[in-house]
């Protein structure tokens, strides 16, 4: 009896999948998941089969339909497939970009012979061993940690998915995995050999669409970093695609990090496990910038003066200023004006009124520390700041840009946005000039992006050197826990934050936005599973739960008007 395949075609803007008949001479080689080409609208385009069916249950009279024209390519295995469609709805989006993370770049005919080590009788870290036999959950490690302890323990198990934040890390990883033995794909490139039949596949964020026979663990490194969510829509993170292929699967996720995020914490419970090297962070040491008589125009404190003119030590100086806004503080004691709802920096539209961009909160203008009504722009002039540190260092100092080619090897006091923590391989201090910018932003992930930069830093000077900290709110729960070396209040006070607004992972978010934004945004403020507040061309759209918005927002009609849906949008 003759099969019909629904395929999902390789074409930007097109979603809706169409059904085709399967040739008698194709019907040994089309299955869920492979690479096919189709006609549509006259013409030939290449898509993915999502799905095999019988003539009866398509959707259209198979007299109608279309033969397949040929099958170019194996592709991701039906529990891929069948994730991309889960994933579609958990992101509101089109299937096509998630088909092309899990599909190779080029023709693969046929698998080859898997190739597996032989298994040893390791038994691996025995607090790791026990998070791995309860499902798995956040293992908490050194800032400069080689992983390797957790990845050894995992491949216990068997095959192993291993997904980190850049491809530098996966290629070390992969050679330490190598070193103990173990057979390794690294993803993309190596998919064909990922797909055959390896003892660990590594790669970055899009490794977690590989196709891998016989999984066994899943193991997901610096599951806090940025890097392991997509920017471009949809805002899909590894994270969470890795923990709900895992549970599909029926085989345990590690979660690994220096700074485990609330998300983590939550999904975890009490599956947790600490590695040796956990407490390995370099000293902390905050600067109160509100005791320093230029305070709200330069960043160069009389401490840093004297840290940077010791010219033994190799500095790094850490300024982001992307997306950043100018801060208001009092002018009689200093203190910076926050929200007393979520503790976000607070603006000033009006002589009125503050207003809490992340919350929305307003409150009359007057200092919450002393009751001062007279409010100060903090304005950091940085256009110059190389010339001032290199003034005050009375060294040497280079401006470090994404654009920069080389390493000046005169220098030893370096300067950039967060950039120079990619760049510069070790340093004895690395500096935070401003963190206030990325504390206090009207973000309601501020402080885990803040950890995230902060463990990037202590990576750079793991080895006995010194983490410094600027800042205007030193009592900040983050900081205070950081120099203690417990974030257990930092987690308590963000945990009853987000609870407190229905913020992830205790409810859902979306952010909806151009052209056709407020269009959407209208439609979905007739429904009672989400909350909708409009401003300008942006809308944000809250849920109880990731069900309740997908189902919100696969029930409205998309406006004609360009549109961006970014679920759990990373900067909102």
């Amino acid at each position: 009896m003759s099969k019909v395949a629904r395929v999902v075609v390789d074409v930007t803007g097109v979603d809706k999948p169409f059904d085709y008949l399967i040739p008698d001479n194709l019907a040994d080689a089309v299955a869920v998941g492979a690479r096919v080409r189709v006609s549509l609208h006259r013409r030939e385009v290449p898509g993915w089969v999502s799905a095999v069916l019988d003539t009866h249950e398509s959707d259209v009279d198979v007299s109608r339909l279309l033969p397949i024209v040929k099958v170019t390519s194996i592709g991701p295995t039906p529990e891929v497939v069948s994730l991309i469609e889960w994933a579609a709805v958990r992101w509101a989006s089109r299937r096509r970009p998630f088909f092309v993370s899990a599909s190779p770049d080029r023709r693969v005919p046929r698998l080859l012979a898997p190739r597996y080590s032989p298994r040893t009788s390791a038994t691996g870290d025995q607090n790791i061993l026990g998070v791995l036999r309860v499902g798995g959950g956040v293992v908490q490690c050194g800032p400069a940690s080689s992983h390797v302890a957790v990845l050894a323990t995992a491949l216990t198990l068997g095959p192993t998915l291993v997904v980190v934040p850049t491809l530098v890390q996966a290629g070390r990883l992969a050679a330490e995995a190598r070193r103990m033995g173990f057979t390794t794909a690294m993803y993309p490139d190596d998919w064909s050999a990922a797909a055959s039949g390896v003892d660990v596949v590594i790669g970055a964020r899009s490794t977690v669409w590989a196709s891998v026979p016989k999984l066994s663990s899943i193991v997901v490194i610096d599951e806090h970093d940025d890097t392991l969510q997509e920017e471009r829509s949809p805002t899909w993170h590894a994270r969470d695609v890795a923990v709900e292929r895992a549970r599909r699967a029926g085989v345990p996720c590690l979660l690994v990090s220096p700074v485990p995020t609330i998300s983590a914490r939550q999904w975890a419970g009490d599956r947790y496990a600490v590695t040796d090297d956990v407490g390995q962070w370099p000293s902390v040491r905050v600067i109160d910038r509100n005791s320093d008589d230029r305070w709200a125009s330069s960043l160069v404190t009389s401490p840093l003066i004297e840290l940077l003119r010791d010219e033994r030590k190799r500095v790094v100086c850490v300024l982001n200023v992307k997306g950043r806004a100018r801060a208001l503080a009092c002018d009689s004691c200093r203190s910076i004006a926050r929200c007393e709802s979520c503790g976000a920096a607070v603006t000033q539209p009006d002589e009125q009124q503050l207003v809490c961009p992340r919350c929305a909160t307003s409150r009359p203008v007057m200092c919450s520390s002393c009751g001062s009504q007279k409010m100060r722009s903090i304005r950091i002039g940085i256009s110059r700041l190389r010339d001032e540190l290199e003034s005050a260092a009375g060294r040497r100092v280079q401006e470090i840009k994404p654009t920069t080619t080389s390493i000046d090897s005169q220098a030893s006091v370096f300067v950039g946005t967060e950039a120079v923590l990619h760049r510069i391989d070790r340093a004895d201090v690395v500096v935070f000039l401003d963190i206030d910018t990325e504390l206090l932003a009207p973000r309601f992930r501020a402080s885990e992006q803040v950890l995230d930069v902060l463990a990037h830093g202590a990576r750079l000077a793991a080895n006995g050197g010194e983490l410094v900290i600027q800042t205007a709110v030193p009592q900040h729960e983050v900081l205070t826990g950081l120099v203690a070396g417990d974030l257990t209040a930092h987690v308590a006070a963000e945990t009853q934050r987000r609870q407190r607004l229905t913020l992830p992972p205790f409810g859902a978010l979306a952010e909806i936005s151009g052209k056709g934004a407020a269009g959407l945004a209208e439609q979905l403020s007739q429904s009672l599973l989400v909350q909708v507040a409009m401003s300008d061309e942006r809308a944000l759209v809250r849920a109880q739960s990731w069900e309740a918005l997908g189902e919100a927002l696969a029930s409205v009609e998309r406006p004609k008007e360009r549109v961006r849906i970014a679920v759990d949008p990373a900067r909102a």
